[in-house]
């Protein structure tokens, strides 16, 4: 009984996954599913419960970094606070726009950073009226966006394997 539970578990971890890779909090999703069946497959001692602290602080790690690395980005750039903000805003919008315009993972992640791009840029501009220094603080919020996605699906598979050997 306990192969149908794991089964049952590697589909939900995948799915965690896959929404890790087009932005969403799948890793959030991952630890519940291993949590539920630690509990479920208790008797059997099949997962400790070091393996879901490992997990939920993981997680945590891949979201902040996946939430402040746009605007952590811009800020190297020497971008304004509000830039910063609106880079992060940006890309959580441009994400969900280009999710339905374009294929699916490859519209959510492009979305994400030509949203940071945007969102940094233009505020920066309205605020310091200096195109070269705008597009250099929306060029750095964009790739600040991407390196944060690479590293949430690093984290993401990490997890994957973790949970799946636990």
């Amino acid at each position: 009984m306990i192969w149908l539970e794991y089964i049952i578990l590697l589909i939900v971890l995948l799915a965690g996954f896959v929404l890790s890779v087009v932005t969403l909090p799948g890793t959030w999703l991952m630890c519940a599913a291993l949590a539920v069946y630690a509990v479920v497959t208790r008797s059997a001692g099949v997962v400790g419960w070091k393996s879901i602290g490992l997990l939920l602080v993981l997680a945590t790690v891949a979201e902040i970094i996946d939430t402040i690395a746009s605007g952590a980005g811009a800020k190297k750039a020497g971008a304004s606070r509000m830039a910063m903000i609106a880079a992060v805003i940006g890309g959580i919008l441009g994400a969900i726009f280009l999710s339905f315009i374009l294929f699916f993972p490859l519209g959510t992640i492009a979305g994400a950073c030509i949203g940071c791009f945007v969102g940094a840029g233009v505020v920066e501009l309205v605020i310091r009226r200096d195109v070269g220094h705008s597009l250099h603080v929306g060029f750095r919020a964009a790739w600040g966006r991407l390196t944060g996605i690479v590293a949430k699906i690093a984290f993401s598979l990490t997890m994957l394997i973790i949970a799946a050997w636990a």
